[in-house]
């Protein structure tokens, strides 16, 4: 579920009001983005996935609202932890990403 909009993040894009299925944010002309339903919060993570200055926070608990504060998510580095196991993170590529997972398939094998 949609946990944190970091406001000190937020560069106002309106990135997350336009991807998201469920109509979760509101626009805020000159603002930030407002969390306004949270409960109707799929938990698909395209907010986060995203958002080009990783303001977000999807907790992966979709049915229970979990309380993170801002400090903790910057403490253990997860603003933006979504975005960069998709390889889409700050200085990485989607080929990056698939160097990786080639890497991995080498070290164990092919599952197919």
């Amino acid at each position: 579920m949609i946990e944190v909009l970091s406001l000190s993040r937020c560069i106002q894009c309106d990135k997350c009001v336009k991807v998201c299925p469920t109509n979760v944010f509101d626009a805020m002309p000159g603002e930030s983005p407002k969390i306004a339903r949270r409960e109707d919060c799929q938990t698909c993570f395209l907010c986060e996935a995203y958002c080009p200055a990783d303001a977000l926070f999807v907790d992966a608990h979709a049915e229970a609202r979990v309380q993170w504060n801002e400090e903790e998510l910057v403490a253990k580095d997860l603003f933006g932890a979504y975005r960069k196991n998709l390889g889409w993170g700050k200085g990485q590529s989607p080929i990056d990403n698939l160097k990786k997972i080639h890497a991995l398939r080498e070290l164990v094998g092919s599952p197919f």
